[in-house]
Parts: structure tokens; sequence; C-alpha cells
């Protein structure tokens, strides 16, 4: 929160950054993947082709957006009492 403060970011926006930054990786290998090998006989191979794509294309477009829309809120300075 000192760097986004330091930067004059919105604070609300640099938590979204960060949950970005968290969500995206998920992509490669997401939670809800684990009992489908064994439901579907398929191998973890077979299914991480697919979120990997999904991440390649996902990436550009949720940093785009949020390269744009993060100027949009004002920054107001948190104040300590």
């Amino acid at each position: 929160m000192q760097s986004a403060t330091d930067i004059g970011v919105n604070l609300g926006w640099s938590v979204q950054i960060y949950n970005a930054a968290e969500a995206l990786p998920n992509l490669i290998n997401p939670f809800w993947m684990l009992p489908l090998p064994g439901v579907l006989s398929l191998k973890a191979r077979d299914i991480v082709g697919y979120t990997f794509l999904y991440l390649l294309i996902l990436l550009p477009v949720v940093l785009g957006l949020l390269t744009l829309l993060a100027p949009t809120m004002p920054f107001h300075p948190p104040t300590y009492r």
C-alpha cells in the first residue's frame, strides 16, 4: 500500500491489480482441474494446454484494462489518526 501511495494510485485499484496478478497464474493449473483426470480419464497435460491458451489470451486483455481504467479513479491519500 505504501508504494501505491507513493506513486499516487487509488488504493482500491492497487488491490484489484494485486488480485489480477494472483488470479491470472491460476489459469495455468486451476483448482477445478483436480477431479477431471480421474473422472474423465484424462491426463493433466491434456487440460493444461487449453488453460494456458486462455492465459495467453486473457493476460493482455486484463493488463490492458487495468492500465486503462486505473487512472479513472481519483487518488485520495490515506489519513492516519
